[in-house]
């Protein structure tokens, strides 16, 4: 019997099972940013967060998730990706049942933490074991990647619905607790569909992780104090001072480790790191986009949790339609740079009209669906070669390394670029002249619109001058 056919005898019969549990968990954490941002207003009534404090129920979340992706991914290597995924999961419910309790805004900020590390554990041992169960045939390994991300790309469209249902009609407290039951039913049905796997022998680089995660937060943090404290305050110059060291230590590590957590040979190749470096102004133009969209429908038009919801529908659901059959053609016909330029032009220009539009006295159908239509649009046209310049021109041996990085720098870029915007939009609020208090707010609003769009076009001068195409890259 050849080699081929002896791999195909072996594949595992339930793999198709496994498949839809994978799913199933991705679904999950893809979910988990979705689901909360329409609770958001409701959360800071109940908790007594400030304006500027809510962000950190999503940042808190971004930066350990974005933060620990890399280490989850090697830890699953070497101890095995479902018994690394199980732990994720553990994690990952009673950090959850933590979170629907919450009592005061620090036991949920620290509950939103802990959800973020669980889900950095599964996402990338999740990932791995459907590669592995569909390896031995390429096309059942493309239809799996295929469900894969409509798995994900569903997270994001439900969880928006399913997090204004339950905010309205029970409480924001369920689009949390939900993930209890949930996660125990998967924790439960794993064993039986996952194969155990196998270890590995090699070493992990805690150091550069903790550094690196330390790092961000506390750059997010000096941001998001400044607000209130002042750029020149002890407390905002102390933090911002340890993170852009942690930062430079976390690069050392990098470069005298044996086995570092990001060997930085990586970024030689051109398109990867300006890939990246795109992912992330895409990140900071598109997350904060949305964050602000949820408080200006609820707090400035006053939506109900569930119109809100549905007011936002429209974008995830475009944006996954967009990739597959926009982004896609486009590339293919004008390439990936042009492609990334007209993507952030898009995304940039809805940033304006946000900016522009969103007025007090305004309607969602005038102030707010056009924007939301063109960000989807431009979103899916710079994100889809954003990624694929991130990640198709790194070795074979280091695709799974490219893979993580560019889903670290999106979370990280998400975490920072909100910690910003909030920072713009309470200085904003804070200087305003006028009298009534959600003028003021709307005002706020409408500069971090503003400064996400000035985000993307950044992103268009990047791409311009850095980006090279296919052909030019596979020359160097």
């Amino acid at each position: 019997m050849s080699t081929g056919s002896q791999t195909l005898s072996q594949a595992d019969p339930k793999r198709w099972k496994a498949l839809a549990l994978l799913g199933f968990a991705n679904f999950m954490v893809m979910m988990d940013s979705a689901i909360i941002q329409v609770a958001l207003p409701s959360i800071k009534e109940t908790l007594d967060y400030s304006q500027e404090n809510l962000q950190w129920v999503m940042t808190a979340f971004l930066i350990f998730f974005g933060g620990l992706l890399l280490l989850g991914g090697r830890l699953s290597d070497l101890f095995g990706h479902r018994r690394i995924f199980m732990w994720g999961f553990s994690i990952l419910t009673l950090a959850s049942l933590l979170a629907g309790l919450a009592w005061d805004d620090k036991v949920l900020n620290i509950a939103r933490a802990v959800q973020g590390a669980g889900s950095a554990l599964i996402a990338p041992a999740a990932l791995s074991i459907v590669m592995i169960l569909f390896a031995a045939n390429p096309k059942e390994l493309s239809k799996a990647l295929a469900l894969w991300g409509l798995s994900g790309a569903a997270g994001g469209s439900i969880g928006i619905v399913l997090g204004g249902v339950l905010t309205e009609f029970l409480s924001w407290r369920w689009a949390l607790l939900i993930y209890v039951p949930i996660g125990i039913i998967i924790l439960l049905l794993s064993p039986s569909l996952l194969q155990k796997g196998k270890r590995m022998s090699g070493r992990i680089d805690y150091s550069g992780a903790i550094s690196v995660t330390t790092a961000l937060v506390l750059l997010v943090y000096g941001v998001a104090n400044a607000e209130h404290s002042g750029w020149g305050s002890s407390s905002t110059v102390w933090s911002l001072s340890v993170g852009a060291l942690l930062f430079i230590i976390f690069i050392i590590i990098q470069v005298m480790k044996k086995e570092p957590l990001v060997p930085l040979r990586i970024f030689k190749t051109r398109n990867l790191s300006i890939g990246n470096v795109s992912l992330v102004l895409l990140s900071i133009a598109w997350v904060p986009m949305i964050y602000f969209l949820v408080l200006y429908l609820q707090q400035v038009l006053k939506f109900a949790p569930f119109s809100a919801a549905m007011a936002l529908l429209p974008a995830p659901i475009l944006m996954a339609v967009f990739v597959v059959a926009v982004a896609g053609k486009a590339m293919e016909k004008f390439g990936l740079k042009i492609t990334m330029v007209i993507g952030f032009l898009i995304l940039g220009s809805s940033g304006l009209l946000f900016s522009l539009n969103t007025s007090v006295n305004g309607n969602y159908w005038t102030s707010v669906l056009l924007a939301l239509l063109l960000a989807a649009l431009g979103n899916a046209l710079a994100y889809l070669p954003a990624t694929t310049a991130a990640v198709s021109n790194a070795k074979p041996e280091e695709s799974g390394l490219a893979s993580g990085l560019y889903n670290t720098t999106y979370q990280i870029g998400s975490a920072l670029g909100l910690a910003i915007m909030v920072a713009i939009a309470g200085a904003t609020t804070a200087s305003s002249n006028a009298g009534d208090p959600i003028v003021a707010l709307n005002e706020g609003f409408q500069q971090a619109f503003l400064w996400s769009g000035i985000a993307a076009f950044i992103g268009v001068v990047l791409s311009l001058l850095f980006v090279r195409s296919q052909k030019q890259e596979s020359t160097h």
